[in-house]
């Protein structure tokens, strides 16, 4: 949702076709560049699956064998992998559908990052139709290469309120959480209110503040800075509490100003040459590529899960996989064992699915696809939660934004420019993820929201007093449909408002029996009338911000473009919901689908109940949403795993 700029090079509706063809081409020419200067040389990774597995076939039963398969390469398997191989006794095969994301430009570069959108990079998924939010099926993103969304995010570390995760330990029943040793923080002297000792100093994914600012996003900063009645900490013990407790994730690296819920803020996702940090490019290096007891497979999809079941529980002993031709055909398929444990981390859509084509799931729709029955397990698929986001879209009057769209010759050359910047220097716009500023406020907040305007029946689902239930972000550009941008010469810019804490649960049922076939994913957006009411308080809140000082010297509260929303003001309660349940959209944080806790799929150290040699670990384990971006609760997840593994085995 956050707006990937460079999508509209090839876009162009306006100017004469030469200069559509020299800007087409003074853009393709600076890209070119851009794309040989980030390129770098794709690891030693495997497709020839013979080599270290087994085809099957009628009589074979020998199967190569590794310690641990972890199923799934995505933003928490690659930290597994990386980590379980430190360990020089320990064999570890990761097995992921798509291949790597090194040398993919669109991933490396911040603001490109949506050019992944919809592309073969993304596995292009689709919600069923939802009955409360105009019965529209909703576009999903999710990364199909290693990496997984970490390397097709919004590279935004927001980690959510320190109750959250003392709600995690309470409803898991284990204390032990809580780490920090993904992160390093480099400080910046531009901001020196961020204390460094609160910050991890020495892990492998690099955190602090991007090079660029966006004039938009410091006029957002600026309006917090002089109106406490809209911006103001959550609580005033908060600040106190970050020293000791170690719930709260920090990663890396553009600025990000986060206003309210701490005053300070973060983006993860860039190193020194600001370029995106994914758990590829931070876990998977040439050197623990070269470890003898670590091997990648990519381009290959867990068909399911193998297991033994002789002694009455369900042991996993190994996975069955393939890959599949560009012309669409199945190749043979392969096994290999695991003598140790199956890890399975597809992320909240796949993980689900693959254990439902393995046999773990609910028995009723395992037997209406003709799966056998491993194990009946109801709560897998179950528990599917987002945050649901609304875009308001408005007019800037002074010309800062819209700064990469190529329409015609002069802007073309505008962008060619500021590719060059971005690879000499790593600064400008094309540096940025364009989400630098953010607020988060509480809905039931008196001061923000007045007792004699606002009605103060909504229910409270905060994990706790300093935590939020809403997020609003600034863009410098508008989209829609995720992407899509609006007319080419609209000065406009966009306000993303997230409902962080909402009361709705949908489910992940499989379509068919066949691994190839996407799984049926129904979040079942706004059916409570908690989520409704929080989006409209929120967006009656970016209202009020965008239409005061400092913020109307930029915005122009007079507009009346039919594709911007300044009229919202205009509109009850009733018929802003209307638009809600119109246009609302993912923020792409689906979680819970094989939750942790007592009625969960797994239990604290994420074993699969009732099974042995099986775990999960990817955001499907949450048993809750944060009140933030997941990346980094499933970065130390994924740590704090690898840390139980390594103990057991020792």
């Amino acid at each position: 949702m956050l707006l990937g700029l460079l999508d509209t090079l090839p876009k162009a509706r306006v100017g004469t076709p030469t200069r559509l063809s020299l800007g087409a081409a003074a853009s393709a020419m600076a890209l070119t560049i851009i794309m040989r200067y980030l390129t770098v040389k794709q690891p030693k990774l495997i497709t020839d699956y013979a080599k270290v597995a087994r085809k099957v076939d009628d009589n074979g039963l020998e199967f190569d064998e590794w310690d641990f398969i972890v199923v799934g390469g995505g933003t928490a398997g690659c930290v597994l992998a990386s980590r379980l191989s430190e360990d020089p006794n320990l064999r570890v095969l990761l097995i992921e559908a798509g291949g790597s994301s090194k040398n993919v430009v669109h991933s490396k570069i911040p603001a490109m990052f949506t050019r992944l959108f919809r592309s073969q990079l993304d596995y292009n998924l689709y919600t069923e139709p939802q009955q409360h939010a105009g019965n529209k099926k909703k576009y999903w993103p999710r990364g199909k290469l290693l990496g997984g969304c970490s390397a097709m995010n919004a590279m935004m570390a927001q980690y959510g309120a320190p109750s959250d995760f003392d709600e995690w330990a309470e409803i898991a029943g284990d204390e032990s959480w809580y780490i920090r040793k993904f992160e390093k923080y480099t400080p910046d002297p531009r901001f020196p209110h961020v204390d460094p000792l609160l910050r991890g100093a020495n892990g492998p994914v690099e955190i602090g503040y991007t090079a660029h600012d966006w004039p938009i996003c410091n006029s957002l900063c600026r309006r917090a800075s002089t109106s406490a009645s809209l911006f103001r900490p959550i609580s005033a013990r908060l600040k106190e509490r970050r020293g000791p407790i170690r719930r709260v994730f920090f990663y890396r690296s553009f600025r990000l100003e986060v206003l309210s819920l701490t005053n300070t803020g973060r983006s993860y996702g860039t190193d020194h040459k600001s370029t995106r940090v994914t758990t590829e490019s931070a876990y998977l290096t040439d050197e623990v590529l070269a470890r003898p007891n670590l091997k990648l497979f990519i381009h290959a999809r867990v068909c399911k899960v193998l297991f033994d079941t002789s002694s009455g529980i369900p042991r996993a002993t190994g996975v069955e996989f393939a890959s599949k031709s560009h012309t669409g055909k199945v190749d043979p398929k392969f096994r290999v064992r695991a003598t140790k444990e199956v890890i399975i981390s597809g992320g909240t859509v796949h993980s689900p699915q693959i254990l439902m084509l393995s046999g773990i799931g609910p028995a009723a729709q395992l037997l209406r696809h003709n799966i056998p029955v491993v194990l009946d397990s109801p709560s897998v698929g179950a528990n599917l939660m987002d945050h649901p986001a609304f875009n308001l879209r408005l007019r800037d009057k002074t010309g800062s934004t819209n700064k990469l769209r190529a329409y015609n010759l002069y802007t073309s050359l505008l962008v060619m420019r500021e590719l060059m910047r971005y690879k000499l220097w790593g600064t400008g716009p094309i540096s940025s993820n364009f989400g630098e500023a953010v607020s988060f406020l509480r809905s039931d907040d008196q001061v923000v929201f007045p007792p004699a305007e606002f009605n103060h029946d909504i229910e409270d689902t905060n994990s706790g007093p300093d935590a939020p239930d809403l997020e609003i972000i600034m863009c410098p550009d508008a989209a829609h449909s995720h992407n899509m941008p609006l007319s080419p010469h609209l000065q406009a810019y966009q306000m993303i408002v997230i409902l962080t804490r909402p009361t709705s649960k949908g489910s992940l049922r499989l379509k068919s029996a066949d691994p190839w076939d996407d799984p049926l994913m129904d979040p079942s957006y706004l059916e409570t009338k908690h989520d409704i009411d929080v989006l409209v308080r929120g967006i009656r809140a970016a209202l009020k911000i965008a239409h005061t000082a400092p913020m109307t010297s930029m915005t122009d509260v007079h507009s009346t473009h039919p594709e911007l929303d300044h009229h919202f003001s205009r509109l009850s309660d009733a018929e802003l919901a209307d638009v809600v349940r119109d246009r609302v959209e993912t923020l792409y944080h689906p979680v819970g689908t094989c939750s942790m806790g007592p009625s969960g799929v797994v239990d604290s150290d994420l074993r699969v109940k009732d099974t042995q040699g099986l775990r999960v670990c990817d955001a499907s384990i949450f048993p809750k949403l944060v009140s933030g971006h997941p990346a980094g609760a499933v970065i130390a997840t994924a740590e704090k795993l690898a840390d139980v593994i390594k103990v057991r085995y020792s």
